[in-house]
């Protein structure tokens, strides 16, 4: 999201972005304030004072009825915030969302409105100025609403709430923009007559994410291993992961000092870094496991620099390709992948020099893709280091969504007539539901 604001002020448009207070990121997942330095000083940014009630971890402001039957409360919390819009945490932000884009609008008239989803709440947003003041909007689902891309499964059909939201927004959407091939040839079936209008814009990876230089593995000081990502995935599958790390460690050599470094935010609210999955790598720790918190986007080449291997621990199979894996495969770095095979990550990592394959989640099979790993971190050449590394040259973020804005202005000029090109006056405005600080 924070490239796309980007690259709209580089394409001449004046942007507003519409966010939620960054407290109430801090209360949810956290925040990463280096990552507000990477944003163009041309973005005008809108926080709402919105925030999850269910997050909440002050007891000193809970109601007598949520203190004494909390569970009670929150089912009656996710009924009443689905009154106004059909999603449990978020519905109730609806009316703040529709008069935010509408109060923006009258003070400087959107040519466009980029509703970036999740929250789906947003396609109020979009809605509501399109309903009042007919401004052009397009859809940036990243994943799907209507697929559930974990599962792989119809998530609501086309007659339910939900159903009928998504069908009224996209009829009238300029462009559906989705991370994968997959999840597009989902709304390509599912809207025949909108599949001209469905763009795969994968999420890419920053240049300077990066550590950009020839690796060379110390064997005798001990190889790293890394994985750095948000913590997601079930317990049981965090727990293959380490019983294969740990059978690994016993069998090979190069692997009997390795660490195994895992990074990143766990759960949110009041979950956070207090589950299942922090138990586990603490009791990890005897067999190498460490694990060091979020990190800063600032900190991300230099972390990538000090390791050996890299660990792609990634949910769902076919229509879920991650983020990180363009980031892990820059690295240059030998690839674990403990994923499902049939997963759309498998399919960016084909041709990757140093990928170990896709096993599956077999204890088994992953050990021996540990084993592969560390000995390609210390029999790699500087060759074969700068092909894995140009592998990824093609996802860079900043070419990808460069690409993806000029064809969606290009698309509004052709469907709508369009705002002023750049260079021929005032600036067109566009409004982002949805912000970069997120």
């Amino acid at each position: 999201m924070r490239e796309t604001a980007n690259q709209f002020c580089n394409a001449g448009w004046d942007v507003t972005v519409v966010n939620i207070a960054r407290e109430s990121w801090e209360r949810d997942s956290g925040i990463d304030p280096t990552l507000l330095d990477q944003v163009d000083p041309r973005v005008k940014i809108v926080e709402l004072p919105l925030s999850r009630e269910d997050l909440e971890t002050d007891i000193r402001l809970y109601s007598e009825e949520r203190a004494l039957n909390p569970n009670r409360w929150v089912t009656q919390l996710r009924a009443r915030q689905q009154k106004t819009f059909p999603e449990p945490n978020f519905g109730e932000w609806r009316g703040a969302l529709e008069k935010a884009v509408l109060d923006i609008h009258r003070e400087r008239p959107a040519d466009l409105l980029v509703a970036s989803c999740v929250p789906y709440v947003n396609l109020a947003a979009a809605w509501k100025l399109w309903e009042t003041a007919k401004v052009p909007y397009a859809v940036d689902f990243r994943d799907g609403w209507s697929i559930d891309v974990i599962t792989g499964i119809e998530a609501f059909t086309k007659d339910s709430e939900m159903g009928r939201w998504e069908q009224k927004v996209l009829d009238n959407a300029v462009s559906l923009w989705v991370v994968n091939d997959p999840i597009a040839d989902h709304y390509r079936a599912r809207y025949p007559e909108f599949a001209s209008r469905v763009e795969v814009v994968r999420n890419g990876y920053d240049a300077d994410s990066a550590p950009g230089l020839a690796h060379s593995a110390d064997a005798e000081a001990g190889l790293t291993f890394g994985y750095l990502g948000t913590v997601n995935f079930t317990p049981a599958h965090l727990e293959t992961v380490l019983n294969a790390w740990r059978a690994a460690r016993e069998r090979e050599p190069l692997l009997a000092g390795a660490r195994f470094e895992v990074r990143g935010h766990i759960g949110n609210g009041a979950g956070r870094e207090a589950n299942k999955h922090s138990e586990m790598l603490k009791q990890a720790e005897v067999d190498g496991v460490h694990f060091g918190g979020p990190a800063a986007k600032a900190e991300v080449s230099e972390i990538y620099a000090r390791w050996d291997a890299m660990v792609l621990i990634l949910i769902g199979g076919r229509y879920v390709t991650s983020g990180k894996v363009y980031e892990y495969m820059a690295t240059g770095l030998p690839i674990v992948s403990a994923h499902v095979v049939e997963h759309d990550a498998s399919n960016v990592l084909e041709g990757h020099p140093l990928w170990t394959g896709a096993v599956g989640l077999d204890e088994e099979k992953l050990a021996e893709s540990f084993v592969t790993a560390a000995h390609m971190a210390v029999e790699t050449s500087d060759a074969v280091h700068a092909e894995a590394m140009a592998h990824a040259d093609q996802f860079t973020r900043e070419v990808l969504m460069s690409v993806a804005v000029k064809k969606l202005v290009r698309r509004l000029a052709d469907d709508h007539g369009g705002p002023p090109v750049q260079g021929a006056g005032s600036q067109p405005e566009s409004i982002a539901a949805g912000g970069p600080t997120s």
